[in-house]
């Protein structure tokens, strides 16, 4: 094996762990995480919402918010190779691995790793604080008789829930700060549209990008605010959880993915191109013009000498 592909594989190697690292992490908090027993008071009427399923399943969530930015990336990856000059080309095992193909390799793990890590920090966060959802009191039925005025503006945290639900539902009414939903498609969404700002370079349209732009906003946005309305998170939630997904996707764009770099480095080879045709158009012009001259000085020379 060469230093060349040894290098890849090793890139590729560490790249992938450090994937698996969070995302096994990740799954560990869904299967063996236990969130903190928060208690709750009587009087407390934001618990006392009725349950409603999803509008936006998780499914949805994943499907939509993963494909689409990954799908984007591999088309948008391949334009852009088409249209800057590419970097040498990596060679891997003696096969030629193509400029597109790399630079969306690398796009989508740093986006695939932002994703895990934002869901890894909200999970953090649902796990340690603990709060409880708006349906929590529909779900649970405490066995404690909130009419009695001895339980009126009183903290409680002696209690068991009576109802006939499943362990995971009994784990889920405690998981509502921050919300998943909210976070995980404020990354993907706003990770995306910042992908389509520098790498959507179609001067065929000026709006087009910024409606797929607001598109992505739009479904953001709508996903947040259906968490609010099936009473599955309270409005700070919501408002926790995109604020999370807003910051972490900044990050990622700007100090790990380095698309304005990319972008620059770009525009700056563009501009070497435009300069070097103007100067090769430049000196052919001097050219041609020297020539005339030389012509016509030759002919008023021989206009100018004497009849024989």
């Amino acid at each position: 094996m060469d230093r060349s592909s040894r290098m890849i594989l090793r890139k590729i190697i560490i790249d992938f762990v450090c994937l698996l690292v969070v995302g096994a992490s990740v799954l560990l908090f869904f299967l063996f995480g236990k969130p903190y027993e928060r208690g709750f008071f009587c009087n407390d009427e934001s618990l006392y919402h009725p349950f409603h399923t999803s509008t936006v399943t998780s499914a949805m969530l994943y499907v939509i918010g993963l494909l689409l930015p990954i799908c984007t990336m591999i088309i948008g990856e391949y334009f852009y190779a088409r249209r800057c000059d590419a970097d040498t080309t990596k060679i891997l095992f003696g096969y030629n691995i193509p400029t597109w193909l790399w630079g969306a390799y690398e796009k989508i793990g740093v986006f695939g790793f932002g994703a895990a890590a934002t869901v890894l920090i909200t999970d953090v966060a649902k796990y340690t604080i603990g709060r409880l959802r708006p349906h929590f009191v529909t779900l649970c039925a405490p066995n404690v008789n909130c009419n009695l005025p001895e339980n009126q503006h009183r903290y409680i945290e002696n209690y068991s829930c009576t109802s006939n639900i499943s362990r995971r539902l009994l784990k889920e009414i405690r998981l509502s700060f921050p919300s998943g939903h909210s976070s995980f498609s404020a990354y993907t969404m706003i990770y995306l549209a910042l992908y389509l700002q520098l790498r959507m370079t179609w001067k065929g349209s000026k709006l087009l990008k910024h409606f797929l732009q607001l598109l992505c906003l739009l479904m953001a946005w709508f996903t947040a605010l259906s968490r609010v309305s099936d009473y599955k998170h309270h409005w700070s939630d919501v408002l926790a959880g995109s604020t999370l997904g807003t910051i972490v996707a900044l990050v990622v764009a700007n100090f790990v993915a380095n698309l304005f770099e990319d972008r620059s480095h770009c525009l700056i080879e563009e501009k070497h191109h435009a300069t070097d045709y103007e100067t090769g158009a430049g000196t052919q012009n001097e050219l041609t013009s020297l020539q005339t001259g030389l012509v016509s000085y030759n002919a008023i020379e021989r206009n100018g000498e004497p009849a024989a």
